[in-house]
């Protein structure tokens, strides 16, 4: 298996630009009826063309982490030449609060491996209360 230097270029950046909390009990699983939509945007500031091929996301709770990668971002392959930007929105389904973290990984115009981190955020479920004992969260009624 070859294995790849990931080389984190300056001036290519992510911005959360918002976050939208919907509850969709009827429509969504039952485990997960809360849904929020993230809207990106990526800014090639660097002074290489960069074109991105895939992303990786940590979602983390108070119980459980899952990883959710893959080819792509929502279906694309953005070629960011310098100054350019990619805006996008996707969303996540959680069952209690969430913290997300990713990466979006790439090649640049010299074939050498990219990746630019996503900032951190997170997603509280408005009236979830968390308890002291790791394994007891329950959303108010």
């Amino acid at each position: 298996m070859k294995s790849f230097k990931f080389e984190s270029i300056e001036g290519l950046t992510v911005f959360l630009d918002k976050l939208v909390y919907e509850y969709n009990e009827e429509d969504l699983p039952p485990e997960t009826p809360h849904a929020f939509i993230y809207f990106l945007t990526v800014l090639n500031a660097s002074n290489r063309t960069v074109t991105l091929l895939g992303r990786k996301w940590i979602l983390q709770s108070l119980t459980d982490i899952n990883i959710v990668e893959g080819e792509k971002i929502v279906g694309q392959t953005p070629v960011l030449a310098p100054g350019d930007t990619f805006s996008y929105n996707s969303y996540h389904l959680v069952g209690e609060n969430v913290k997300a973290k990713g990466t979006f990984y790439g090649i640049d115009e010299l074939n050498q491996v990219i990746h630019v981190q996503v900032p951190e955020f997170e997603m509280n479920i408005p009236g979830f209360k968390k308890s002291s004992n790791r394994n007891e969260s329950h959303r108010s009624q």
